[in-house]
């Protein structure tokens, strides 16, 4: 299959045009990938700002995998997964990134920074 690529600004209107996105591309829907698309766009509207210009991959591997990388401009990695209390509304997007995703990273640039996940 071939990749998905979506410039797009991270806005919260976005979030859900990806989700969409990525379903009309696989032809189906994939929960695993979609919330990794959310979450990932979610953490640069939230941590590099909103409205920065980003792009949006779905890579599919021979080994079965589809990868998902969101890159944006900011070279900064800070991808730290929290402890949130019971009553915080927010602070699980990487936990959640993790427990779905079979392993996740960064790559930085003096462009910016890709996160990464790969899911099955």
């Amino acid at each position: 299959m071939k990749p998905l690529t979506l410039e797009l600004l991270a806005l919260p209107k976005a979030v859900p045009e990806a989700r969409r996105a990525v379903r009309e591309h696989l032809g189906h829907p994939c929960p695993e990938l979609q919330l990794c698309v959310s979450e990932l766009l979610t953490n640069v509207i939230v941590h590099v700002g909103e409205g920065t210009p980003v792009t949006v991959r779905l890579v599919h591997g021979q080994d079965g995998r589809t990868r998902v990388e969101v890159t944006d401009p900011d070279p900064h990695a800070w991808l730290i997964a929290r402890a949130p209390d019971a009553g915080d509304e927010t602070g699980r997007g990487l936990l959640l990134l993790d427990a779905t995703a079979l392993r996740w990273g960064v790559w930085l640039t003096p462009a910016g920074k890709t996160v990464w996940c790969e899911v099955p």
